[in-house]
């Protein structure tokens, strides 16, 4: 085979992420994140904030969380005009500023995220109930052999963080990834998280929420918060704590409906209400629940004993316009949050965190929201439909494939007058869907 003669030139300048441009455009152009940086904290010298925090949004968006990435860009024309910022900072520096302004730079993050979500006029699709859904779960993330601050016992058996998280709608748009130590229980300080997620999820959407939890936060503390809300509703995992199973199959037994789905296995559905009290007020809430009763394996192996299981799900929503079986189907969506935290955790590569200081880390988690939503966007316009470069139909494209079909896209970047242009391969696949895409955000 013939060898390649490499070289590099000394005029010419090339770029392989010219999805920086993209991400430039929902930075400079929703959230007001600019804006936001200079009156929130102000500077009199040294390197702006925006300076620090749109190039990480930018090396996260390439799937590159340490600090060391930025070092790469630091003379990169491209990525300095594509983000629209002054100078590229050193990795050095960028840790420095973090570290000393965490705490500042937080709430400023949090609300450009859902300023850029709703300025966007994103899409948020309810499911067919006319809800939309709210989903939130603790996720570990595994930071074993480091000392980190606030590294503890995750359950999951490994030391870490727990981190909880709230996806909106159809399309999960996060709205908050929220960092917490690995030992802390999900229902500790939960409350706190809706006093914050639920005003931003109705800035979004002016349809009911559904809120959709498991069965750690199975508290009487919640089901009432929620109860409170109008408009929201909720389906959350019951957690049977030590209860007798055979008492729940005596009940199916009088009340159940009973299916078959196999020979030696039946199960029943069946609601109860029970009555609560909090405080001088008193609530009913509605539970599903589920009664299996197995006396052969699945492939026909008799057992000495009946093997008895049970399920239960609260509700708020009314049993004449949603039967059991309907409430069980609404909450097995909630398993989709799975697939974005793993979004998290492997595209955007933030499952060890580069920081050893907890503050810098939670602001991070909140950076990683802000670059998950801008390439969840720019995935809906630019990787679906007919323009999208060859992949299998979706509703909606994994990050790593964004990043892979717009993100890491090469062209060739010319000076013409006082502008920059971007010159792409006749073979490229992805242009007309980066052309298109980069129209409507300019456009908006």
């Amino acid at each position: 085979m013939k060898h390649f003669i490499l070289g590099q030139s000394e005029t010419e300048i090339y770029t392989s992420h010219s999805g920086l441009a993209l991400v430039g455009l929902c930075l400079n152009r929703y959230g007001n994140l600019n804006q936001a940086l200079k009156t929130g904290i102000p500077l009199r010298h040294g390197i702006s904030h925006s300076d620090i925090i749109k190039p990480y949004i930018g090396t996260l968006c390439l799937g590159k969380s340490d600090f060391e990435a930025i070092e790469n860009y630091r003379h990169d024309l491209y990525s300095k005009s594509s983000l629209s910022i002054q100078q590229v900072p050193s990795a050095a520096r960028m840790r420095q500023r973090l570290d000393e302004q965490a705490e500042a730079l937080l709430p400023i993050v949090y609300n450009s995220n859902i300023d850029f979500l709703v300025d966007a006029q994103v899409p948020v699709t309810p499911m067919k109930t006319g809800h939309v859904a709210l989903d939130m779960d603790v996720y570990p993330m595994n930071n074993e052999k480091t000392r980190k601050e606030g590294i503890s016992r995750t359950y999951k058996g490994y030391d870490g963080y727990a981190p909880i998280a709230a996806y909106l709608g159809n399309e999960g748009w996060c709205l908050t990834n929220e960092l917490r130590v690995g030992k802390q229980h999900c229902q500790s300080e939960f409350q706190y998280t809706l006093e914050r997620v639920l005003p931003a999820a109705k800035r979004l959407t002016d349809k009911p929420l559904l809120v959709r939890l498991d069965s750690g936060h199975d508290a009487l503390d919640t089901r009432v918060w929620l109860s409170d809300d109008e408009q929201v509703g909720f389906i959350l995992k019951w957690n049977p704590r030590k209860q007798d199973v055979e008492s729940w199959l005596v009940q199916a037994e009088r009340h159940g409906q009973w299916t078959t789905p196999r020979e030696g296995k039946r199960i029943a559905l069946f609601s109860v209400e029970e009555q609560q009290t909090r405080g001088d007020k008193t609530y009913r809430f509605r539970r599903v629940m589920q009664a299996g009763e197995r006396t052969t394996t699945a492939n026909g192996q008799m057992l000495l004993m009946p093997d008895i299981e049970t399920e239960g799900w609260w509700t708020s929503l009314d049993q004449s316009g949603y039967d059991d079986a309907h409430i069980i189907a609404l909450y097995r969506d909630h398993a989709t949050a799975e697939q974005f935290h793993s979004e998290f955790r492997t595209d955007l590569d933030i499952e060890r965190l580069p920081s050893g200081k907890f503050a810098t880390n939670d602001l991070i988690m909140t950076l990683s929201a802000y670059s998950y939503n801008i390439l969840r966007w720019i995935g809906l316009i630019g990787s679906l439909g007919d323009i999208s470069p060859v992949r299998h139909p979706a509703r909606r494209r994994r990050i790593k494939t964004v990043m892979q079909e717009l993100m890491y896209l090469a062209a060739r970047v010319i000076r013409t007058g006082h502008r920059l242009k971007l010159r792409f391969s006749s073979a490229c696949a992805g242009f007309k869907a980066f052309e298109v895409t980069y129209a409507k955000l300019a456009a908006d």
